[in-house]
């Protein structure tokens, strides 16, 4: 549904139409993607229509940084460390 949602604004009905599963089951998708601030929903006329958000994307690739950089450090002491060991077990 992000991927749809990436390239255009849909209504929850033409999104419906993209998976084999019911229109409340794609509505409880968009919901949670709504609660986790994925997206943003604006009602036209009857319409509901569902546009990607980039800041709730934006908390993510924080999020993920903060990790990379956290794993990043970690490994690069572990690669010490076994550098260290080859070293000594050489001599």
């Amino acid at each position: 549904m992000l991927q749809l949602l990436s390239k255009d604004s849909m209504t929850i009905n033409a999104l419906a139409e993209n998976f084999d599963m019911s229109r409340p089951a794609v509505s409880k998708h968009i919901k949670m993607m709504y609660n986790a601030g994925f997206i943003s929903i604006k009602d036209i006329g009857r319409e509901r229509y569902c546009t990607l958000k980039q800041d709730g994307f934006d908390e993510i690739q924080d999020f993920i940084n903060y990790f990379d950089k956290f794993w990043t450090s970690k490994l690069k002491k572990l690669e010490s460390i076994l550098n260290k060991k080859i070293n000594e077990n050489e001599k």
